[in-house]
Formats: structure tokens, C-alpha cells, sequence
């Protein structure tokens, strides 16, 4: 049912999955594959893909609500954990902001701004 088979290579009428990315290739008689040697197709039956179409189905609509549960829980815990990281990073970064810039300088009070311009004229005599 699952032959192998690889990409230029002569084959004859039927359908041709492609796995590694998904490509369906459909021979209405003789002819050649698409790709390189190292694209590899197998042929399945009609009866073959009518089979497999409600257990692949059946797989997925088993595993959904597995799925949805693993996202919630990872959800949450992302919320908690972030929020918990956060408290801790905070108390130990000392108020620390390496994505902040203060270009124009720190606020001076008009105490140190006094002081800074006697310092200035007294420089300068």
C-alpha cells in the first residue's frame, strides 16, 4: 500500500504524497516525479486514502482536547511564573533600567545648581 518512491523517477498512474512538505501529486497516466533524488512520494490507493480519512479524523478529534488542556495549563503557568520572576527581578535589579536612556541628565536641585555655578565662576577667575 506505502511504496516509496523518489523524486524523477518514472512511475505510473495514481497519487503521490510528498510528507516533508505536503505536496499531492496526482498522474493521470505515465510520467515523471517532480524534484531531486532526494524528494521521496508514496502512492496511495483510492481505497487506501478512504480508509485512512476518518481514522486520521478520529486521531485529531481524540487529541484536541488534550491539546487545548496542555495550552491552558501552559498559560497559566506562564502567568504565575512571569509574575512571580517579575516580583524577583525587581527586588534584586537595584532599580536597574538598562533599556532606559537619560541623555539629557540627571534633574539637579536649585541647591546643586547654585553650588555648580560658583564652582563654574570661581573656575574661571
Amino acid at each position: 500500500m506505502l511504496r516509496k518512491y523518489r523524486g524523477g523517477e518514472e512511475v505510473g498512474r495514481g497519487t503521490y504524497w510528498n510528507f516533508a512538505n505536503g505536496q499531492r501529486v496526482n498522474m493521470g497516466g505515465a510520467g515523471i516525479l517532480p524534484g531531486d533524488f532526494g524528494s521521496t512520494y508514496r502512492k496511495f490507493s483510492p481505497l487506501g486514502i478512504l480508509v485512512l480519512g476518518p481514522i486520521l479524523g478520529l486521531v485529531y478529534a481524540t487529541f484536541l482536547p488534550f491539546i487545548g488542556i496542555a495550552m491552558l495549563l501552559k498559560l497559566i503557568a506562564e502567568k504565575v511564573l512571569g509574575g512571580v520572576l517579575e516580583m524577583a527581578g525587581s527586588s534584586v535589579s537595584f532599580r536597574w533600567r538598562p533599556r532606559e536612556a537619560y541623555l539629557s541628565g540627571k534633574k539637579r536641585t536649585k541647591g546643586q545648581k547654585k553650588e555648580n555655578e560658583d564652582r563654574e565662576a570661581g573656575g574661571k577667575e
